[in-house]
């Protein structure tokens, strides 16, 4: 089997991402394991590994098609996007913000194009992103616009091997009853569903409840007697392993003790923050969905250390090595 050809990019330049690009490259398995194309600003990638003190051995390119796979794991395109020099580290800046959505784009084009089989990113900063002129909620919109995609995509995250989805994500507290609908339900478990299988899993899906004790029969709330349930019976109905709803504050518990291997949230922090308690240095976020395998880490930019060379490369690492399983396993 052929190594796969994959764009990698250190996200936000005045976060962390340039340093756990550099710390992720010097491991060895992850090194050989695919064709990585770096796609950013050059002095930004050496700030980077000077910052953790690695090195990096690449191949300098102008244009993809001089890529020679068999002459090295490690390519590097520079798109002379960011002055590191007028990048402060640690600092929330239009000029990063703009760079990082203008590296995604043309790593992004280059896989319209079938010149990559995936991407993976290091950590951007949405607000950064929005200012720099890419006025999207968040960077998977912004990548699903480039193909079109209006419906049908959400963020995905995993953890030592349980898939994390949601029904509504990045949208203020209030408004998430509001989208709690049996139709948005069924159609977030049917994509779970999709999303898990195509890799290579058969999906047993546990679904939280909207409200405490998962509405106490109705006490503390109607939305689960009334919208997920039967949602989770219709998705029953149609062949689906589905299961719920259950209390949100003991949910972890059950996949801790039961063979769940997804967990369906209704909003953004329910599942995240039990996710990331479980291993802030091993959470991935992939974008379910969409034509293209991508990954990134499930942190942030990590303003607060960046550039102080201690960033733990952990998440990005299992960024790095899942892409990889994924593009292998067939996974579109």
């Amino acid at each position: 089997m052929s190594k796969p050809t994959i764009g990698l990019l250190y996200g936000d330049a005045a976060g962390v991402g340039p340093e756990i690009v550099a710390k992720a490259l010097s491991n060895k398995e992850i090194l050989d394991s695919a064709t990585w194309i770096l796609i950013g600003d050059e002095r930004v990638f050496k700030r980077g590994a000077n910052t953790v003190g690695k090195e990096f051995n690449y191949q300098k390119v102008e244009n993809i098609d001089d890529v020679k796979p068999e002459d090295s794991s490690l390519w590097l395109i520079d798109t002379k996007s960011t002055n590191p020099d007028e990048i402060e580290m640690g600092v929330l800046l239009v000029e990063s913000g703009k760079a990082a959505g203008d590296n995604l784009m043309f790593a992004l084009n280059l896989a319209k194009e079938k010149k990559l089989d995936g991407l993976s990113y290091a950590p951007m900063n949405k607000s950064a992103l929005f200012k720099g002129g890419y006025e999207f909620k968040d960077d998977i919109h912004l990548v699903a616009s480039v193909f079109g995609l209006e419906a049908g995509f959400s963020e995905v995250n995993v953890m030592n091997d349980v898939w994390f989805t949601r029904v509504t994500s990045h949208i203020p507290l209030k408004e998430v009853a509001e989208n709690i609908t049996k139709q948005s339900v069924l159609d977030s478990i049917y994509f779970t569903n999709k999303i898990v299988s195509k890799a290579g899993i058969t999906p047993k899906i546990a679904i939280a409840g909207l409200n405490p004790h998962a509405g106490d029969d109705g006490l503390l709330g109607d939305e689960e007697n009334e919208v997920i349930s039967p949602a989770i019976e219709e998705a029953k109905k149609n062949g689906v392993d589905a299961f719920g709803p259950f209390p949100a504050d003991t949910i972890f518990l059950r996949l801790d003790k039961e063979d769940y291997n997804c967990l369906l949230a209704m909003y953004h922090d329910q599942a995240q923050i039990g996710m990331k308690t479980m291993g802030f240095n091993k959470g991935v976020t992939i974008s379910g969905g969409l034509p293209i395998v991508i990954t990134t880490a499930a942190h942030g930019t990590a303003f607060d250390i960046a550039g102080k060379g201690i960033a733990d490369p952990g998440a990005f690492e299992q960024a790095l090595k899942l892409g990889v399983q994924l593009i292998n396993n067939g996974y579109k």
